[in-house]
């Protein structure tokens, strides 16, 4: 991502790639077999007032076939990192943070186990929308939730310690779908930073794609039609510098780390991709069977945690 992208609010630039995930997870949770609740998507949608209409429900995203926003993936994605923050609970720790939150509501939509406290971090006009809808919507957060207004290409950790936040307890993170908007060297650095604000215990979920995927998917035609609903152009936010894939990097600094295919979990959450991916491959004019093919594959979740 340029620096043309270093500021934005909802309605502008980035900021309209966090209100097409949100519109995305609105279509999901309007669909009988939901893998997510998101019960305030859809007013967050629909209060941004953006230039183009989007979809809040699956026939509204139906009508747009270019888009990328009827498609189930948002929907296993959403839930790999819920089910993450469950397991983490589960296992004790009460210190979340929210990398490049946009409108992520898990702070008011999930149960929280009491004392769990929940920073977000991401630009402050987007925390700020968010944080006005919410209070005209009458919610309170699950959690103490703090808004950390600051860009991850800046210095983050400096205004997440400000915040109040404790390296000295496990912390789960997670960082949901922003990964190919980073340079190669932000993406290492914040990997470090995690690490060296990670206590033992503390566990870690991102969403990962090679840059091969990254490079090509940018140029797919679904992607160019959710860009023209947006009236931005995502492809050109994306970043395909060559850089060391998330679960190396997390092993060579000392997390122990599991990867599990986008592929099979869809599989195991009963929602198949295999014919979406195959459709993105077949657009590309990418062999089914070629090396190529094969690296969206390994599109992946990758799920680490710091030993004790």
């Amino acid at each position: 991502m340029n620096a043309k992208y270093d500021e934005w609010d909802i309605t502008v630039s980035v900021g309209l790639t966090a209100l097409a995930a949100c519109s995305a997870r609105a279509v999901e949770s309007d669909r009988p077999d939901r893998l997510v609740d998101d019960p305030y998507a859809r007013d967050l949608v629909l209060a941004a007032r953006a230039p183009k209409p989007l979809p809040t429900s699956v026939a509204e995203a139906n009508a747009a076939p270019d888009s990328m926003m009827s498609s189930r993936f948002t929907g296993v994605r959403s839930r790999v990192f819920d089910d993450f923050f469950a397991t983490s609970a589960l296992d004790g720790v009460r210190q979340a943070v929210v990398l490049a939150a946009g409108l992520d509501v898990r702070a008011y939509r999930l149960p929280w186990p009491p004392g769990t406290v929940l920073y977000e971090i991401d630009q402050p006009g987007v925390l700020q929308y968010k944080a006005e809808v919410m209070q005209h919507l009458g919610v309170a957060a699950g959690c103490d939730r703090y808004a950390v207004g600051v860009d991850l290409r800046k210095d983050w950790v400096s205004a997440l310690r400000a915040a109040g936040f404790d390296p000295a307890r496990p912390t789960a993170w997670i960082g949901e779908g922003f990964l190919p908007y980073l340079p190669a060297k932000a993406e290492a650095d914040m990997f470090s930073a995690i690490t060296a604000l990670s206590a033992p215990g503390s566990q870690v979920c991102v969403e990962f794609m090679p840059t091969d995927v990254v490079e090509r998917f940018a140029a797919h035609p679904t992607m160019q039609g959710t860009s023209d609903s947006l009236g931005v152009d995502i492809g050109d936010m994306w970043n395909a510098e060559p850089r060391q894939a998330a679960a190396d990097r997390l092993r060579e600094i000392g997390w122990n780390v599991t990867v599990d295919s986008v592929l099979d979990r869809g599989r195991r959450l009963g929602v198949p991709l295999d014919e979406e991916f195959a459709g993105i491959v077949d657009m590309l004019g990418v062999p089914r069977d070629s090396a190529l093919a094969a690296v969206f594959g390994e599109c992946a979740f990758v799920t680490a945690q710091l030993p004790r």
